[in-house]
C-alpha cells in the first residue's frame, strides 16, 4: 500500500468569529504552496472542527502519514504538552495512521520580516515627523506560564528594537505571566519618548488583541502629550505563511527538534524546580468543540481561562500574585 501523505495545521482555538476565520486563511494559503497535500486544521478548545476532525477528514481523503504543525509562535504548555497528548491519543486509536509533530513558528527570519512589516506599516501611516531614536517599541507577547516561551517574546522585542534603530524597547505580555500591558505602558510613558509603538505578536485577532488595544488607549488617554500607534498583529502575512510550509518540510527531514534547553518540563528552571517530567496531557477536554456564538455555552473570561494565573488544571503559576499579573486582560 503505497504512502499518502497529509498536513494537519493545530490552533488553540477562540471565541472570537474573527480569530477562527483567520486561522482558516492558513490552512487555505497552505494548500497554495503545498498542492501534492491535502490540508486540514482543527482546534484545542473554543471553536470547530476540533484537532480530531481535522484528522478524521485527512484519514477520508485515504491520508495514511500525518504531518501536524502548531499553529502557534511558541512551545509553551500547548505545544509541549496539549496537542502531542492529542495526537498521541488518536493515533492510539487509529492504527491505520502515523502522525508526526513539528516544531512551533518560532523565532524565524521569515517571521522576523512579517513582524517588521507590520510595524513599517503602523510607521508609515503614523508619519515621519518623530524620529526613530525618539520612538518606543512595546512588544506584546501572550504569557504563558513557561519562563522559556516567555523569554523567546523578550528577543523578539530586542531583535525588532535594533533593527529598527528605536530609542527604546519594552516587553509586557496580555495575562498569565507579568507585566500586564497597562502597567507596562504606565511605565514607559514615563521614560519620556515622543512615541509609543504598541505592537500585539499574535498570530490572529481575538479577545485578548481587542484588550491590548483597549489597555492602549486606556493609557494614552493618561498622557494626551505622547503619541501612542497600535500595529498591526501578523496574520496571515506571507513570509507567516511560508514558515508553517517550512515546518512541514522539516518534518520530512527530520528536522523537527526544538530548542529544549531552556524548557521547565526537562530542565531545572530557576522558579520552575518542581514542574521537571510532569505527565503529558491535554487539559482541553472540556472545551473541545465549544465554539462562538450561540454555539458557545462554557463560561470563560477570555480565551483561555488564566483569571487566577493558571491553565485550567495545569500545575500553578509561581507568581499568580505579582501585584503586576500574572491576571489576564478584563
Amino acid at each position: 500500500m503505497s504512502e499518502k501523505i497529509g498536513v494537519m495545521v493545530c490552533g488553540h482555538g477562540s471565541r472570537d468569529g474573527g480569530a477562527v476565520t483567520e486561522f482558516a486563511q492558513v490552512a487555505k494559503g497552505l494548500r497554495k504552496l503545498m498542492p501534492d497535500m491535502p490540508v486540514e486544521y482543527g482546534y484545542l478548545e473554543f471553536a470547530t472542527p476540533i484537532i480530531r476532525e481535522g484528522l478524521d477528514k485527512l484519514r477520508d481523503q485515504g491520508v495514511t502519514r500525518i504531518l501536524a504543525v502548531p499553529g502557534m509562535l511558541f512551545a509553551a504548555g500547548h505545544v509541549k504538552n496539549d496537542i502531542p497528548s492529542v495526537l498521541n491519543t488518536y493515533a492510539a486509536q487509529n492504527d491505520d495512521v502515523t502522525i508526526e509533530l513539528g516544531k512551533d513558528l518560532g523565532i524565524d527570519p521569515k517571521v522576523m520580516h512579517a513582524a517588521g512589516a507590520r510595524i513599517q506599516q503602523s510607521l508609515d501611516a503614523a508619519g515621519d515627523d518623530v524620529p526613530l531614536d525618539e520612538t518606543l517599541l512595546v512588544v506584546v507577547g501572550r504569557g504563558a506560564s513557561d519562563p522559556d516561551a516567555n523569554g523567546n517574546v523578550a528577543k523578539v522585542m530586542r531583535l525588532l528594537w535594533e533593527g529598527f534603530g528605536f530609542g527604546w524597547g519594552e516587553t509586557v505580555y496580555s495575562g498569565v505571566t507579568f507585566p500586564l500591558v497597562e502597567p507596562g505602558l504606565e511605565h514607559v510613558a514615563k521614560l519620556g519618548f515622543k512615541r509609543i509603538i504598541v505592537f500585539p505578536y499574535f498570530l490572529f485577532t481575538g479577545i485578548l488583541v481587542d484588550r491590548i488595544y483597549e489597555h492602549t488607549d486606556r493609557v494614552a488617554a493618561r498622557y494626551p502629550g505622547i503619541e501612542f500607534i497600535k500595529a498591526s498583529y501578523l496574520n496571515d502575512h506571507p513570509q507567516v505563511i511560508e514558515t508553517f510550509k517550512e515546518r512541514v518540510e522539516q518534518i520530512l527531514t527530520g528536522d523537527t527538534a526544538m530548542n529544549c534547553g531552556g524548557c521547565k518540563y526537562r530542565t531545572q528552571v530557576l522558579g520552575f524546580e518542581d514542574q521537571v517530567g510532569l505527565a503529558q496531557e491535554s487539559h482541553h477536554h472540556h472545551v473541545e468543540g465549544i465554539g462562538t456564538g450561540a454555539a458557545h455555552s462554557h463560561d470563560h473570561d477570555d480565551d483561555h481561562s488564566h483569571g487566577n494565573g493558571h491553565d485550567h488544571a495545569h500545575h500553578p503559576y509561581p507568581h499568580a500574585d505579582h501585584p503586576l499579573g500574572p491576571k489576564t486582560l478584563k
